[in-house]
């Protein structure tokens, strides 16, 4: 029963149309035609999130330095290098056929917000007040044209390769990124890695950053600009990704009802307010709920009435970097077969606060932007990315596969989903289950895509693979699908032909899930919320291996060598051989192990990063003798180190004392207070089912579940999820950070579908009429 009701008269509504919050702040949005409903979606996500979808399309379009000052122009020009800029009729088609009118609509329903806001109906959320900005209005066009917000590789690993090669640093980039199948990086054009630059990276960086806000940044001066064109704000080594996601379907023979079970928990840098919002979408034709990112309409994980999906980030190679020779005496044209092209020029203005409006020419090949130059070496380097394809918007093709009904359908609608490229898996009411790939793979002949390549010709991507082509799995004899961005191709996929990708996240968490999965006879509800919450290392249990037969010299190493092998290899919070792995594992050994196996890195060390786990553990298991003293000296150091983070006492040790998940607002570095929620002490690290992975300059955790969720195939409302810290970004509102309790704990609420279930959960009604 509701205790509140709120009623507006909104512009651009045709019929009314109706929003339910439930108890945890899940809108449940009615109406009567499709435009309504998604002009409502757009609506609600501004009353919640207006502050996050104004700083997203700003920092998407490149127009942040207008409200923030100078400090902010080279992120401008980074993102402003990557909007997309193609026929926008082949754009809508992409996505769905309605999609130009969906997206009209969700974009006039945050329009009609920010009105509420002018005719004082509204409050402005306190972000514009303290920041000193208004919320612009919306385009239909803003919601497609942004690219950087979505995952794609393998360009700045491409870079940090060619550098690494070039300096005879091969088994330091096998460190960096473990390669499968483990193929030798091909360099066909037989270019000189040494004229590719690191700086490429940060440039890449740059366009895709969060928007972070700090004194000094908001006072610099224009001559100061160049200070913000190079930042790694979450502890990220330049191409080492902190995300992951695990997803996987359980048929109903593998189930105590009978019913299929559909989990999905995306992994990605945890926020305040959350990338993911919950959503409930009901009008003839769509009945939809689940989680979505705020900026876009649709639900991209989730269920319908006869089907549910999920999703994990599938490692596809999106994009190539493009060495071109230019003319010695024009350097604006650069070599294409046996003759020059002249690039095309784009002068892009940006309006900066307190400051004279500033202009930078963008140049572009046939490949893509330009993001560097060299005249001396009369090279230009562009970038091929699948972002400047048409449909490429992450996440958007979703308004086509929410829809589907059976599998042939999700399918066929698979086919319009470019970005990012994702496992998806798959059930519905009929008991089946499925796991296939998305995602546009570009074509190469006779290249891997694993270095840069010349520009001239003999290199160009030769379309896509089809549908057709991408594996599929449905109803397996083992009862289910699961997928946590592990290598998974077949066995016997023609990787020469048909070059996927080369660089997988590592395998703990996939063969963790698997393990549960195929060892759970019969399967619940409450299995998955378990393993989604699984703290077991996997990586910790190999180790446990290599220090089985170490005999240590000194007794700290002796003590710190008994403590982690008497001990299950769970990361609790409480765990005091946790803490001590964690620090042993992810500060002193593999840093060691690097520095072992790769000596003479020299400036190119942060391009390793801390290493990819799996290439670390086989060195570790492939050498052991000589990885003995690697093995006792960073023991050693890193049980000191816990004495003194931890405690004198080991028998207290905590790995929640240091690993803590302190929620913090982007304003929250300039605002005296409420825009933070925490610290939680965390289990869990980025090995574990509950990724949870720390930046290891302050043992914050950064990256984890933005949002989970479990759910009951056929009988919906026994579904479960949880979101986090809140649905809304609003400080004052009650659901701001009301869930973060539940989730840090590992608790979920309901996610309710049916009518009678929604109107007995719902706490506010929200009417929307046609003005």
């Amino acid at each position: 029963m509701t205790t509140k009701t709120m009623r507006f008269q909104l512009k651009g509504l045709q019929e009314p149309a109706r929003i339910l919050i439930d108890r945890w702040g899940i809108p449940h949005i009615k109406a009567g035609r499709k435009a309504d409903l998604f002009f409502a979606q757009g609506f609600n996500v501004a009353r919640d999130r207006l502050w996050q979808i104004d700083l997203w399309r700003k920092r998407g379009l490149g127009i942040l330095a207008a409200d923030f000052g100078p400090g902010y122009l080279a992120q401008d020009q980074a993102a402003r290098l990557f909007v997309f800029r193609g026929d926008m009729a082949a754009e809508w088609r992409s996505y769905a056929e309605d999609a130009q009118e969906i997206c009209t609509a969700f974009v006039g329903g945050i329009n009609a917000f920010i009105g509420t806001i002018e005719r004082g109906e509204s409050l402005l959320p306190p972000e514009f007040t303290l920041m000193g900005t208004r919320p612009h209005r919306w385009a239909p066009e803003d919601v497609a044209r942004i690219r950087s917000h979505g995952i794609t590789a393998n360009a700045q690993s491409e870079v940090a390769r060619a550098v690494l090669l070039s300096a005879g640093q091969d088994a330091a980039d096998r460190l960096r990124q473990e390669r499968l199948p483990d193929l030798a990086p091909d360099n066909p054009g037989g270019l000189d890695l040494a004229q590719i630059p690191g700086q490429i990276i940060d440039l890449l960086r740059l366009a895709s950053a969060p928007v972070t806000f700090a004194r000094e940044r908001l006072a610099a001066r224009l001559e100061e600009a160049w200070r913000w064109s190079c930042f790694d704000d979450f502890g990220v080594t330049r191409d080492n990704r902190p995300e992951g996601s695990n997803s996987w379907a359980v048929h109903g023979k593998r189930t105590a009802t009978g019913r299929a079970i559909l989990a999905s928990d995306p992994h990605r840098v945890l926020s305040l307010p959350s990338i993911r919002y919950l959503a409930h979408l009901s009008c003839p034709g769509i009945e939809a709920i689940g989680a979505g990112e705020p900026c876009l309409p649709g639900i991209s994980i989730g269920h319908n009435e006869r089907i549910a999906f999920g999703l994990t980030i599938f490692d596809a190679d999106q994009e190539d970097l493009y060495v071109c020779e230019t003319d010695a005496h024009d350097p604006r044209r650069y070599r294409a077969g046996a003759g020059f092209e002249r690039m095309m020029e784009r002068v892009e203005r940006f309006e900066v606060k307190n400051a004279p409006a500033q202009e930078q020419t963008h140049y572009f090949t046939r490949h893509g932007p330009v993001v560097f130059t060299d005249a001396i070496r009369n090279i230009a380097i562009a970038l091929r990315s699948v972002w400047a394809e048409p449909g490429a918007a992450p996440y958007l093709a979703s308004l086509s596969t929410m829809r589907a009904g059976n599998f042939a359908e999700f399918d066929q609608a698979l086919a319009r989903w470019k970005t990012p490229s994702v496992n998806k898996t798959y059930a519905d009411v009929d008991g089946h289950i499925a796991w296939t790939p998305a995602g546009y793979v570009p074509r190469r002949k006779g290249w891997s895509g694993m270095l840069p390549v010349p520009g001239a010709g003999g290199f160009d991507w030769n379309g896509h693979l089809g549908r057709e082509e991408m594996p599929r799995l449905i109803d397996p004899d083992e009862g289910f699908v699961a997928t946590a961005n592990e290598f998974n191709l077949p066995p016997d996929w023609d990787h020469a032909g048909k070059p996927v990708g080369f660089e997988w996240t590592e395998g703990a968490r996939a063969e963790r899930i698997r393990d549960v999965l195929g060892q759970t006879i019969t399967h619940g509800l409450a299995d998955s919320q378990k393993l989604q919450t699984d703290i077991r290392s996997l990586a910790a249990l190999r180790l446990q291996r290599a220090l089985a037969p170490l005999q240590p010299h000194e007794e700290e190493a002796r003590q710190a060598r008994l403590l982690l092998l008497d001990w299950n290899a769970e990361m609790q919070a409480d765990g005091a051989a946790a803490g001590l792995f964690g620090l042993w594992w992810l500060k002193h050994l593999r840093p060691a192990v690097i520095q072992a196996s790769a000596p003479g890195l020299g400036g190119h060390r942060d391009l390793v990063g801390n290493g990819h786990a799996d290439a670390i553990l086989s060195v570790l298991e492939s050498a052991p003798d000589r990885m003995t003293a690697v093995l006792e000296a960073s023991l050693l150091s890193a049980w000191r180190e816990a004495l003194s983070l931890l405690g004198p006492e080991p028998a207290q040790w905590r790995w929640g004392r240091i690993h803590q998940m302190l929620f913090r607002h982007p304003v929250a570095a300039i605002a005296e207070e409420g825009f933070s929620v925490g610290p939680y002490e965390m289990g869990g690290d980025g090995s574990t089912p509950m990724h949870t992975s720390p930046r290891i300059a302050d043992w914050r955790v950064t990256a984890g579940a933005s949002v989970r969720l479990v759910m009951d195939v056929g009988d919906w409302d026994n579904s479960l999820c949880i979101n986090t810290p809140g649905q809304s970004g609003d400080p004052a509102s009650p659901h701001f950070a009301d869930l973060a309790t539940t989730w840090a704990k590992g608790d979920y609420v309901p996610l309710l579908f049916s009518p009678a279930a929604v109107e007995a959960a719902a706490e506010t009604l929200i009417e929307l009429d046609p003005e």
